[in-house]
């Protein structure tokens, strides 16, 4: 008996009551946790909510009611836990045999987002920074060099707009630090929005809205042959709160990103090796060094390779990801020719987008610093030391960046090679997961929304610890950002439970999610509970084969 029809005899067996106990608490939760974001982002400017001037007519829309910051940020902590406990309760529930409509799932998923992006942007002041960024471009100066402070003393509409007594300090006299596809989508919600802080911003939301919706797109088609895991894949990203409040809600650019690094890393296929005669020894027949006869494409190879540098245009660290279709191009019976094709797509891009962003662009590629963010995991072995009481950029070790880095290339090498490859006609979207683990887990500046860059490749996996560990972790972390705007007129306990999940808690549950990716790579514990997300012959093609 295989494992996936083990698998499907014990999810048929599974008490049916608690499984459809499961997946009511799950859908419950859920929704409960998302109309909370709603109501938050609806409720106008407050603690979550920069200020910004109301269109008259245009989105977004929203409708002040002045809620104070206990009641934002306790509300949404409480959501953010919700709408982790419920997607952790539908996965088990899905591993247990339910299996709830997918075009209702669906469709909730796309109604959720399509409602959150015409609200004001929530949870983070970044959208702001963009359409600055944007704004420079629209007027003629570049955001490589230009800064918002800058745009602000020149007089502009757009400048006068942005909130500085609300907005993070650090970035007022920064030059933007994104791609020059970033500044491309940052140029075009400004020409749309106009003269207006808040209608470049929902284009901003709405273009990330697009990408979301998207990679629903996509996992549902790659998936279609598997009830289970297509359910899965929808819990991890489609329905998922944490994510639609980090991505729509919040307008960060790393959803375009993750769109184009996923359909990147799933363009390249390794297909089986075509022969005329049937009698041809194994000697002779195109093998790949795991024993996986195939080739992968040129045409596949060259659109990984424009997808992936799309989104390294975007942000530099899906870089990563062409490593991955590098390290996969190995698996081809004649690897040099899928790599020089791959390479060839992923210049494509990145060259000319480069060279017209011009020097300034790739000066900040090379010398910008990798920073370190007040909620790191590594605060914890650096400030009992010195024992400071709160986390400053001035206490940390002067080469935490490098040894940051020299983790994440040891923590790297480790999952590249110990990481099961569930998916053996996806040949670059183990090493790319690997990749992008150890990179979200290890370096030293963390985000909650950059764990875009490996949800959507962990959402074409098969159902392991794994999910559980990635998933906390989001959760920590999102409640760290809860509050965009720091508030003065807060509670003390407020504001001291705020301190301890940036300064401790948070960097706690990063430190055992990091120890527990460890640990599973050297222990080989992953804990699947059913066969491999594709296999051979039941994965629906993006594109029709040549």
């Amino acid at each position: 008996m295989s494992e996936r029809d083990g698998d499907e005899r014990t999810a048929r067996s599974a008490s049916p009551g608690l499984t459809r106990l499961l997946g009511w608490l799950a859908a419950a939760a859920i929704a409960v946790s998302t109309l909370i974001m709603i109501a938050v982002s609806a409720a106008g400017p407050n603690v979550s909510v920069p200020v910004m001037r109301k269109p008259s007519v245009s989105p977004p829309w929203w409708h002040a009611l002045h809620l104070t910051a206990t009641f934002v940020t306790v509300s949404l902590w409480a959501a953010m836990v919700l709408g982790c406990a419920g997607v952790i309760a539908g996965l088990i529930a899905v591993a247990r045999g339910a299996r709830p409509p997918v075009r209702a799932v669906m469709a909730a998923a796309f109604l959720a987002v399509a409602v959150v992006t015409v609200l004001p942007s929530a949870g983070s002041t970044d959208a702001i920074s963009y359409a600055a960024n944007g704004r420079m471009a629209v007027i003629g100066h570049s955001p490589y060099v230009m800064t918002p402070l800058q745009l602000q003393r020149s007089g502009d509409p757009i400048g006068r707009q942005i909130p500085f007594n609300e907005i993070p300090s650090t970035w007022l006299t920064t030059v933007s630090v994104y791609g020059p596809v970033a500044t491309g989508t940052e140029w075009a919600a400004a020409e749309l929005g106009g003269s207006s802080l808040a209608r470049i911003t929902f284009w901003l939301k709405l273009e990330e809205a697009l990408a979301f919706g998207a990679v629903i797109v996509a996992l549902d088609r790659m998936l279609r042959a598997d009830p289970a895991q297509r359910l899965r894949a929808h819990l991890l990203w489609s329905v998922n709160p944490l994510l639609l409040w980090e991505i729509v809600a919040s307008g960060h650019i790393d959803g375009l990103a993750a769109l184009f690094g996923l359909l990147g890393v799933a363009a390249l296929r390794l297909r089986p090796s075509q022969t005329n005669n049937s009698q041809t020894s194994s000697s002779q027949t195109d093998r790949t060094p795991n024993g996986v006869h195939g080739q992968i494409g040129l045409r596949d190879a060259a659109l990984a390779g424009l997808a992936i540098g799309v989104a390294t245009g975007i942000k530099a660290e899906y870089a990563l990801f062409a490593l991955a279709v590098a390290w996969a191009c190995r698996r081809s019976a004649r690897p040099l020719r899928p790599l020089a094709a791959a390479a060839a797509g992923f210049a494509l891009v990145v060259v000319p987008t480069y060279l017209a962003a011009g020097t300034p662009a790739i000066k900040v590629l090379i010398t910008r610093s990798p920073g370190v963010t007040w909620d790191t995991m590594y605060q914890l072995f650096w400030r009992p030391v010195l024992g400071d009481t709160q986390f400053s950029v001035n206490s940390a070790p002067p080469h935490l960046a490098l040894i940051a880095y020299l983790l994440f290339a040891a923590v790297a090498v480790l999952a590249v090679l110990r990481l099961p490859d569930r998916l053996p006609d996806l040949p670059a979207v183990t090493p790319a997961l690997a990749l992008s683990l150890a990179w979200l887990f290890v370096t030293a500046f963390q985000r909650p929304w950059y764990d875009v860059m490996a949800l959507s490749l962990l959402a074409l996996y098969s159902a392991s610890r794994l999910d559980w560990v990635v998933l906390l972790r989001l959760l920590a972390g999102a409640t760290v950002y809860v509050q965009a705007v720091q508030s003065p007129v807060q509670p003390h306990w407020l504001a001291n439970l705020g301190q301890f999940d940036g300064a401790w808690l948070t960097p706690g549950v990063r430190l055992l999610a990091t120890v527990a990716l460890v640990w599973l790579c050297l222990s080989g514990r992953w804990g699947w509970r059913s066969g491999p997300a594709v296999s051979a012959g039941r994965l629906p093609e993006l594109l029709p084969a040549t």
